[in-house]
């Protein structure tokens, strides 16, 4: 990575900055869509992501992984898991943004991270470092104080985070280029949606055609708004370091907090503060340690990095071992 020359690290930092911009700004989409409900919304959003992502693959001729992954049932199985976890993780993120809660919402891709590594040390046994465990305990206690000033456990961040997780742990398994694998999914999740989109105008109920043609266009505009990001992303991740990119993921959820506060107005009491508080010292903890990590594998001679433990994942994935193979950043994940 230290090789690249500066053009293409220049680039690789502007395709970050976009996909990371664009996956922030995006609640500021979803209530275009309106009077569009959040079931709707995602229906579409499965059908029109795999119609643009399947003319990207078509146009740069990159079919030769359908047929190996169609000979291996278990990388089947994964694909349709993660298909199933990431459809979750889009509804509850739709419906959190047009109902008011985009805060809340932003929280779950606070705490990601967090609960990704907690994944790793209960699921893939890794062993975690003590600034990480101190990262993870605290984070617990930001959710206990949260859940004191939400009156109940902050279920939506909750939901956000541990579906995004799992949906990490499972690419990991399958091992799929991201193009790829949201073609994979998507092809999965198509004939549910349609299904659901044909019953839903049988009843009257769709409001595709029923709201003009400004409206079908922003609805058929989801597949874009879901691919185009990861193109972005995909750019970035092979042209800068996987330090930079674990920083750039924080970029989403400080945009999405930044307009729920200021933008949707909603409301942040002093114990909401103070949770919140509490996770951005968690991620403090964390991300000192992962550049302090990545600083000493990079001064120790190949193939002796002299870490142990768990790494903090970049952009939702889990990564096992003591340094994060630069592989895993070209992981593309569905981002909200």
């Amino acid at each position: 990575m230290t090789g690249k020359p500066a053009a293409e690290r220049r680039t690789g930092l502007l395709n970050g900055f976009a996909a990371y911009g664009m996956w922030g700004l995006v609640p500021l989409f979803w209530p275009l869509l309106k009077p569009a409900g959040a079931v709707e919304i995602l229906a579409h959003r499965m059908v029109w992501s795999l119609l643009f992502v399947a003319a990207a693959l078509l146009f740069i001729r990159r079919w030769a992984w359908l047929g190996e992954l169609l000979r291996q049932p278990r990388k089947l199985a994964l694909i349709t898991v993660a298909a199933a976890v990431i459809t979750v993780n889009w509804g509850v993120y739709i419906w959190s943004v047009n109902s008011g809660h985009v805060v809340e919402a932003s929280l779950g891709y606070f705490i990601n991270p967090l609960v990704t590594i907690a994944m790793g040390v209960l699921l893939l046994k890794e062993r975690l470092r003590p600034a990480q465990w101190a990262a993870v305990g605290v984070g617990a206690a930001a959710v206990l104080v949260l859940t004191v000033g939400y009156g109940q456990p902050p279920w939506i961040s909750l939901c956000l985070a541990f579906s995004f997780a799992t949906y990490g742990l499972v690419k990991k398994k399958v091992n799929l280029g991201g193009v790829e694998s949201l073609a994979a999914e998507t092809a999965i999740q198509f004939l549910p949606a349609l299904g659901y989109l044909l019953w839903l105008s049988g009843r009257g109920d769709s409001t595709f055609a029923a709201e003009g043609a400004g409206h079908a266009a922003l609805l058929a505009a989801t597949g874009i708004v879901t691919a185009l990001p990861l193109v972005c992303f995909g750019a970035a991740a092979i042209r800068v370091p996987l330090s930079t990119l674990g920083l750039l993921q924080y970029l989403a959820p400080v945009f999405q907090f930044l307009l729920g506060i200021l933008y949707f107005k909603e409301a942040m009491p002093p114990e909401r503060w103070a949770g919140f508080a509490l996770v951005w010292l968690a991620l403090t903890l964390l991300t000192w340690d992962a550049l302090r990590t990545a600083r000493r594998g990079a001064r120790a001679p190949a193939g002796k990095t002299g870490v142990t433990g768990a790494s903090v994942p970049a952009a939702g994935t889990v990564s096992t071992g003591s340094v994060p193979a630069a592989a895993e950043a070209g992981r593309l994940e569905a981002r909200p």
